[in-house]
């Protein structure tokens, strides 16, 4: 079996308890390694090196950003134990750069892209040959970072699928379509994601495995924070949709925000989630109907009714609101 290139965590503790309990004294630094005990030699590397360098893996964390400075410092920090971090940035005005920077990213600057063009510049970019795509609110637990040393140390798949441990204004939804969430985001440097607006998803891949822990993801700060993304993420759904020739019908309206709700909260279980359960359920119905009531407006737009997103989004940056 080949030997893992990695410290676990456990045995990290372990190792680093063996050494704040042994004395160390100048005649043991100075001793040659082939008389010095294990011990001795921790402590030494210790003080003449980085601890953190002994655990590094050989993957590449690429993390698109667009104005995260709230939290990519700290995402740029969890992710230490790779060898290498690359933030790809489409054009953040807050300052996410120089954080990402200070945190010990290489930054890739890639102005008014889509999520799914960021990633594979950074995949492009990257100096291993294993790629962990990650958002700035997804978060390694130490179980799951153990798990892919291993994979990483003998792999037997082209790529990898991780489920998701999903919190919601603090509460973590076990059930509904977010406690059944699935991405994959571990694989080799030559594939790349499908270009999309919004739910990007790498391109097929035959040879899929699956680990075992959970990657962390808390994606709304608060509740305006997903009313704003929710937003967001509908008017470009709708764009990809209009874009592939699909056109609205009322059914669109009607029915599929209904069946949305009814999916979410009854046959996913999300009531087994509580009132966090029927917020996210009512709400997820909510996406739909924005998502077809924006397609309804592209229509609209093709005929010469209404002004563009563009020009409506420009006079609301304009009004400051």
């Amino acid at each position: 079996m080949k030997e893992r290139s990695y410290i676990s965590s456990r045995r990290r503790l372990q190792v680093k308890k063996s050494i704040l309990a042994w004395p160390c004294t100048a005649e043991s630094l100075a001793m040659p390694r082939t008389e010095a005990t294990t011990q001795e030699c921790l402590r030494a590397d210790e003080r003449l090196t980085d601890y953190s360098q002994l655990q590094k893996l050989p993957v590449t964390v690429v993390i698109p950003t667009l104005n995260e400075a709230s939290q990519i410092y700290e995402a740029v920090d969890a992710a230490r134990w790779a060898s290498e971090v690359v933030v790809v940035d489409g054009g953040s005005t807050d300052g996410t750069q120089v954080l990402a920077r200070s945190a010990g990213a290489r930054v890739l600057e890639v102005p008014r892209r889509t999520i799914a063009a960021q990633r594979n510049a950074g995949i492009v970019a990257a100096r291993n040959d294993w790629i962990l795509a990650l958002d700035a609110d997804e978060r390694m637990t130490d179980d799951l970072r153990d798990e892919l040393g291993e994979v990483l140390a003998a792999p037997q798949h082209a790529a990898y699928r991780i489920h998701f441990r999903n919190f919601y204004l603090g509460r973590q939804l076990r059930h509904g379509s977010w406690g059944r969430d699935w991405h994959v985001r571990l694989f080799s440097h030559e594939r790349r994601f499908l270009e999309r607006r919004v739910h990007e998803s790498l391109e097929p891949i035959d040879d899929v495995g699956s680990l075992s822990m959970q990657l962390e993801h808390r994606p709304y700060r608060d509740l305006t924070h997903h009313f704003e993304k929710m937003i967001r993420y509908a008017r470009w759904g709708a764009e990809d949709l209009y874009a592939r020739g699909r056109r609205p019908s009322a059914w669109d309206v009607t029915g599929v925000p209904a069946w949305r709700f009814f999916r979410e909260y009854v046959i996913f279980s999300g009531w087994r989630d509580g009132r966090p359960g029927l917020v996210v359920a009512a709400l997820s119905a909510c996406s739909a109907l924005l998502k077809y009531a924006y397609l309804f407006a592209l229509e609209w737009q093709t005929a010469g009714r209404q002004p563009t997103f563009a020009a409506a989004s420009s006079n609301v940056r304009k009004s400051g609101t």
